[in-house]
């Protein structure tokens, strides 16, 4: 038996207004902060390699990673919806190729419980966040350590209706799999390119406005 629906959101860029890798990056690495986002837009190594070897060398104790993350500018309408999705009957899930050591400080921060995370493992060690990805995880990738579209897939197989939330390449895949897709940024033009229907948005207070508008249809938990 499926269940009502199912609301996917990326992290970074999507529940964010920023990354928490250029919160670092402005942070503690100015002096090398175009070449640093150079290579970042360069790809000239994997998303999961670039991140492994940022976060390991912030060098700084566990409280001053702790404000960094605390000047994530995360979204103020998040809440919000993630609370209507569950008064609704939907379950609302994170999948992001960041890390789960700096997601679940913003939302304890933020009061958000009951949220599944599905992400990079991450814990604080030798003045850093080191990176526990496991390559024979059955979510394993080499570009971004977590197969986005591949974990979709098999959560979505408990569900009548999806929603995916997304900003970003990393994301495509797993959006292309919703039947409804709020995107952000880079992704609206990748979408556009694919000839996919999506709805714009700028904040999670355009997703509380659809949500409010299309109550009953996902309450129904009908495509």
């Amino acid at each position: 038996m499926t269940k009502s629906f199912l609301f996917l959101s990326d992290f970074d860029g999507t529940l964010t207004d920023k990354d928490f890798f250029h919160v670092i990056i402005d942070h503690h690495f100015a002096d090398q902060r175009d070449k640093l986002y150079d290579d970042w837009d360069k790809k000239v190594m994997t998303d999961l390699d670039y991140l492994t070897r940022l976060f390991k060398s912030i060098d700084r104790d566990q409280a001053g990673i702790d404000d960094d993350i605390d000047a994530v500018p995360f979204d103020p309408y998040a809440k919000k919806v993630i609370d209507l999705v569950k008064e609704l009957g939907g379950d609302f899930v994170v999948i992001s190729a960041g890390t789960d050591y700096y997601i679940k400080r913003i939302f304890e921060k933020n009061g958000i419980e009951g949220v599944k995370i599905y992400s990079n493992p991450g814990v604080y060690e030798n003045r850093g966040i080191q990176l526990k990805v496991d390559p024979k995880g059955p979510y394993y990738s080499e570009l971004y350590g977590i197969d986005k579209q591949k974990l979709a897939r098999d959560l979505m197989k408990e569900y009548d209706t999806v929603f995916f939330a997304g900003d970003s390449l990393p994301d495509l895949k797993a959006a292309m799999l919703a039947d409804t897709i709020f995107a952000k940024g880079k992704l609206q033009g990748l979408l556009d390119q694919e000839k996919k229907n999506y709805v714009a948005i700028k904040s999670f207070k355009d997703i509380e406005d659809y949500l409010a508008t299309h109550e009953e249809e996902m309450a129904n938990g009908s495509r």
